[in-house]
């Protein structure tokens, strides 16, 4: 679970909806200071038990360099509605939304792509379709496949637990001894509880079950031409570092360790998240262009 660190929306920063062909998305939309992008936009897909409040303190110093950003709650997620059918929430439906919101954001145009945790999972699905021209994409705290490790366990148990006991149980047993250990302001609690309440209980099964069966796709995602980007915390409890180094290594991409980042470097480490960010765009961009 990411715990933004604050929620107060910093200045050129605001909270919309943006409408597609599939539906409309919650999102947050980061501009310039001058209001007039001269960069290629970004658009970043959140993870499982996330949403678009985790890029909060990053948003402001990605827009500097001159480009729109936008942060979505998938669809079921937070702020964004979706139905009971459990087939809109696979890795493939979610990133056919990705997709369509990806052109109706560029209009065509390219645009990088960053998926946290799960979202890069979802993310690199319509990378790998090809349908979009993405000018980058870059896996943020992901992995080649399904999850391991102490994630994996807390996932297994959440998956077996949510369809009898809902989404109350997983908050007063799991979430909120969590928060409250780590000391997080009484604030941000209240919002994590409200975040988790508004998710769809049909959309948080099936992708718990999407992020806990996901296949090997690295040699898909090898055969589209796109720079790619794996960034992760040297402390990440997700994805193990050097299960998603490995990931770097098969895919050709470049690869940042954040140093004292775990699971979610941009609220941990937003700054040198948001600065490795900017420098590979740039030079992507480039590259492109150049």
């Amino acid at each position: 679970m990411s715990t933004p660190r604050f929620l107060t929306l910093p200045p050129g920063v605001r909270s919309r909806q943006i409408d597609t062909p599939v539906g409309a998305f919650a999102v947050l939309e980061a501009m310039p200071v001058s209001g007039v992008p001269e960069r290629w936009p970004a658009l970043l897909v959140p993870g499982l038990t996330g949403s678009k409040e985790d890029f909060i303190a990053v948003l402001q110093t990605l827009a500097q360099s001159g480009r729109r950003v936008i942060a979505v709650d998938m669809r079921g997620q937070f702020e964004t509605g979706g139905p009971e059918d459990p087939r809109a929430y696979t890795c493939a439906a979610l990133g056919n939304d990705i997709d369509v919101l990806a052109h109706t954001i560029g209009g065509g145009e390219p645009l990088h792509l960053v998926g946290h945790s799960f979202g890069g999972l979802v993310a690199r699905e319509a990378v790998i379709d090809g349908r979009t021209k993405f000018a980058s994409f870059t896996l943020m705290s992901s992995g080649p496949a399904a999850i391991v490790g102490v994630r994996e366990r807390a996932g297994r148990a959440m998956l077996a637990e949510l369809p009898e006991s809902g989404l109350e149980h997983i908050w007063h047993t799991r979430m909120e001894p969590e928060v409250l250990a780590a000391g997080v302001p009484d604030e941000i609690i209240a919002f994590l509880r409200k975040r988790l309440f508004a998710n769809s209980p049909t959309g948080m099964t099936t992708m718990t079950g999407q992020v806990l069966s996901s296949p090997d796709r690295c040699d898909e995602l090898t055969q589209v031409e796109v720079p790619t980007l794996v960034l992760y915390g040297e402390h990440d409890d997700g994805w193990p570092p050097r299960m998603q180094s490995e990931m770097a290594d098969r895919l050709s991409a470049e690869c940042v360790v954040v140093p004292g980042a775990a699971h979610s470097p941009a609220v941990e480490a937003p700054e040198t998240t948001a600065a490795a960010l900017t420098r590979f765009w740039n030079a992507a961009e480039a590259r492109l262009l150049g």
